[in-house]
């Protein structure tokens, strides 16, 4: 018995997931989060390989920032049922991410030299790819919520 419920504990949950999954926003908010958490380390690996300087995880407060960034982009897939909160979750993210551009632009302008192949600045298309994943998240929240409110008015 207790098999059971485990089993059907889990299907709940698969099948909780294949909904929220089938909405865009959600498949952007997916994105977000893997490019805010696993590209960052893509691009630390191949730059630390070759030996170049990279500005991101050199510090913690840099990959904390970037593991913020993508728990706040899961947390935002699973409150789909509410999507005002959703959308704020969003606009934390977005605010997250300009600070972390923010930082890389400062830093960026800051570092002394040219890298050989001026690779220095690479990171900071890691926050910009969010903010557009975010953004477009965000306008299909929106759509969303005029459909619902528009069938509201039918009814």
């Amino acid at each position: 018995m207790e098999l059971y419920l485990v089993l059907s504990s889990i299907f709940a949950l698969l099948l909780k997931i294949a909904l929220m999954i089938q909405r865009i926003q959600s498949v952007y908010l997916l994105l977000a989060a893997l490019v805010s958490g696993v590209l960052i380390w893509v691009v630390e690996y191949f730059l630390n390989g070759e030996g170049n300087e990279f500005v991101g995880m050199d510090e913690s407060l840099y990959f904390s920032i970037f593991m913020g960034s993508a728990l706040m982009s899961v947390i935002a897939v699973f409150l789909f049922r509410n999507r005002q909160l959703q959308t704020v979750v969003n606009r934390l993210n977005l605010l997250l991410n300009l600070f972390i551009l923010g930082v890389y632009v400062y830093q960026s302008l800051m570092m002394s030299g040219e890298t050989a192949v001026s690779e220095k600045g690479i990171g900071m298309f890691i926050p910009i790819l969010s903010i557009v994943l975010i953004v477009l998240a965000n306008k299909a929240i929106r759509k969303d919520e005029q459909l619902v409110k528009s069938a509201d008015r039918l009814r």
